[in-house]
């Protein structure tokens, strides 16, 4: 047991120690499902044990002192064979799961479809309803249009335009659902945003505002961007207040390069703007000219997979991380290290962070300029 001393050196005395836990427990029932009751997340804490009660508090009240952000809280987690863990959406208040399906890799390497479709197919089956794909993405749309209606009403799924004006998002739009088999989508990104040009999108003939009209007609319920560069824009966009999610490049490497993290995430957290994180393992190796090179890789090591996945899920304000499976064998490894999610320690954290920032100067701003 730790001499009174330490204890006292480490929170600042008894008393603080207690207000530091009261405070953390006074967040983690503020930040839960708005359609779950008071007595339904007490006791959801009260499964919590009572060391992991203590961590999670330790890092509300005294873990700030070594940046450590506040956690948004998941379902108690649950066994490995139990159900994925879930957050709310932001504002959409949409329960989706801390992974999230890609489709990019296997759309785009055009992978045999039979193939393909046992690899989506089994994600879903094993859970995980967060669907992320684009008409660009290959032949992705195409498989999920096997898979997603006869799952329609358990999935949130999610498709994109690459696009400026109403006229080409019209076809976008048109195909996509075409493809997918459904009459409507739950998201629609306008996607690559730093590499847009943001007087046409927000004109009156441009992709913004033929998406809310499309809101209203009921063939889709939020509208989000998503991209990977000049996060300025992205603050520019949120000032519409007409951004339901974001979807941002956000892992340890990058936000020494990008930064969505200090730039765009605390505008999301106060719009209440659902935020999803990509590119969670840094990103494929040689960036977007071997995004249809799925087989070479990610850039992080795979022993250190579950602490970059822990990095995105650990940031205030992400719901769920979005990772593209390239083979059956990665996208079960990547159910497994959801399920196990657990929080960084500030000591794991460190030299995460330490390792990323020497990774950042390697990789550099492989996904277009940061301003």
């Amino acid at each position: 047991m730790p001499e009174r001393g330490a204890v006292k050196g480490r929170f600042g005395g008894g008393g603080k120690r207690l207000l530091a836990i009261s405070a953390a427990f006074r967040y983690l029932l503020r930040h839960e499902s708005p359609s779950i009751t008071t007595m339904n997340a007490t006791s959801s804490l009260a499964r919590l044990s009572r060391r992991e009660f203590l961590q999670r508090s330790a890092l509300a009240g005294a873990g700030l002192a070594v940046s450590v952000p506040l956690v948004p809280p998941a379902e108690a987690a649950p066994a490995p064979d139990g159900p994925l863990p879930t957050r709310i959406l932001g504002r959409t208040k949409a329960r989706v799961t801390i992974l999230g399906l890609g489709t990019a890799p296997i759309g785009e390497a055009q992978i045999d479809r039979q193939e393909a479709e046992k690899i989506f197919g089994e994600v879903m089956d094993r859970g995980v309803n967060y669907i992320d794909t684009a008409r660009i993405y290959g032949h992705a749309e195409e498989v999920l249009g096997n898979l997603v209606p006869s799952r329609r009403d358990k999935l949130f799924l999610v498709t994109k335009c690459w696009v400026e004006t109403a006229a080409a998002a019209e076809k976008s739009l048109t195909e996509s659902l075409q493809r997918l088999k459904v009459d409507h989508v739950d998201l629609v990104h306008i996607h690559h945003v730093g590499g847009k040009d943001l007087d046409k999108v927000l004109a009156k003939d441009g992709i913004l505002e033929y998406l809310v009209k499309q809101r209203q007609a009921g063939k889709l319920r939020f509208i989000g961007m998503s991209g990977h560069a000049r996060p300025a824009r992205f603050l520019r966009m949120l000032e519409t207040k007409q951004i339901d999610v974001m979807m941002a490049v956000m892992n340890y490497a990058d936000r020494n390069i990008y930064g969505f993290e200090e730039k765009v995430l605390p505008e999301c957290r106060k719009q209440n703007v659902g935020v999803v994180a990509m590119k969670v393992y840094a990103g494929i190796k040689g960036g977007f000219p071997n995004h249809r090179k799925a087989w070479v890789g990610c850039n992080t090591p795979p022993e250190m997979l579950p602490k970059a996945m822990a990095y995105a899920l650990d940031l205030e304000g992400v719901s769920s991380a979005i990772v593209g499976p390239f083979t059956l064998e990665q996208a079960l490894r990547n159910i497994e290290i959801a399920k196990q999610y657990q929080p960084l320690t500030p000591a794991e954290r460190e030299q995460l962070l330490a390792y990323g920032k020497n990774l950042a100067e390697k990789l550099g701003p492989r996904y277009g300029p940061v301003a």
